[in-house]
């Protein structure tokens, strides 16, 4: 299992790029959270097995839905964490 924390810039507000992370979050069984950032960055925080999660961020690469435009992922390392077994959308 890994944990990590991720930001995500460009076009990634306002094009339910959140809701689309939150779909493919389910859909590959990951746990954690999204949120939009006020500087307009998204913040992911994702966890699961190495395989999954890197398939996440590589899906999340190309945009969770067709008017989200990612230009970088940065990302870190964190620990594990509970996430409830689930995966949601904050605020």
């Amino acid at each position: 299992m890994v944990n990590v924390q991720l930001t995500i810039t460009g076009h990634v507000q306002g094009v339910g790029f959140r809701w689309g992370t939150l779909k493919l979050a389910q859909e590959l069984g990951i746990t954690g959270f999204v949120r939009n950032q006020a500087d307009g960055t998204v913040y992911v925080e994702a966890q699961g097995s190495d395989k999954v999660v890197a398939a996440f961020i590589r899906r999340l690469a190309a945009g969770p839905t067709p008017y989200a435009i990612v230009d970088r992922i940065r990302q870190t390392a964190a620990p594990l964490a509970d996430y409830d077994d689930r995966f949601t959308v904050r605020p």
